[in-house]
């Protein structure tokens, strides 16, 4: 729960090393203890170790395997140790290669776990603890990629469309239980997963992510609920992304995208 000031105390990031769930963490900066969970213990312990460079108290971390919901459930359980929770953080999932899941169907099946099946299992278990404590913010990272097929990442893109449209019915599930779901959809981010690919314009950082996910957790804190419930990063691919859903199939499809 938060603090008589309104401050964060702790925050669970599902997806523990990635970059941009942990600039979220960073910019919330909770102040009694950060949990993150994820499949590579060595990574989990650097991702950690990063964190509590940067001032953070109290970083843990605990497994967390996409396709084993009933493990992983029993892991964040344990590692929460009963105390209440005030923001879930999921954000599993990688970009892959395009190329290579059409030649080798097998690697689409990985990624949709990783990306999908991960997503949902995270989801569905941070809505529940934040459910049975009455309170908290669910705060899931999908992708402008989810919002209409392009042919460099199609495969990708249907898995955060998966993971966005259950954000979205979870947003409305959670009503009436103290539960608020904020759902971000960032555009190209320089990270590790992006890593090699050539800049898309609007490009940012994790950071400026963070920053941005930061204020708006802020605001609704302060009462301002209706506000940012779909979170465009930057800001103003909102209207770019408008642009593009409606232009006629034809004429997308000439787009370099």
């Amino acid at each position: 729960m938060r603090d008589g000031m309104g401050r964060i105390q702790h925050v669970l990031l599902i997806g523990g090393t990635s970059d941009i769930g942990r600039a979220i963490v960073a910019s919330l900066r909770p102040s009694e203890g950060t949990v993150l969970a994820g499949r590579d213990p060595d990574a989990l312990r650097t991702a950690a170790s990063g964190l509590a460079s940067a001032g953070l108290p109290n970083v843990t971390t605990c497994p967390f395997v996409a396709g084993d919901g009933r493990a992983n459930e029993e892991s964040l359980t344990q590692a929460l140790q009963g105390r209440d929770v005030d923001v879930v953080i999921v954000a599993v999932g990688e970009l892959g290669d395009q190329r290579l899941i059409e030649a080798e169907p097998s690697e689409g099946s990985r990624l949709a776990t990783s990306t999908y099946v991960g997503g949902l299992e995270g989801s569905l278990i941070g809505s529940r603890l934040l459910a049975s404590q009455g309170h908290g913010t669910l705060v899931v990272l999908s992708s402008v990629a989810a919002l209409r097929p392009r042919r460099s990442n199609f495969v990708y893109g249907s898995a955060k469309a998966g993971l966005d449209f259950l954000a979205r019915g979870l947003r409305d599930a959670l009503r009436g239980t103290g539960v608020d779901v904020v759902l971000v959809r960032p555009g190209f981010v320089h990270s590790r997963m992006t890593e090699g690919l050539p800049a898309a314009p609007l490009a940012i950082t994790p950071s400026a992510v963070g920053a941005q996910v930061a204020r708006i957790l802020a605001r609704r804190a302060g009462g301002r609920r209706a506000a940012g419930s779909v979170v465009y990063a930057p800001p103003a691919l909102r209207y770019v992304m408008a642009v593009l859903r409606a232009l006629p199939g034809p004429v997308f499809r000439r787009l370099p995208l």
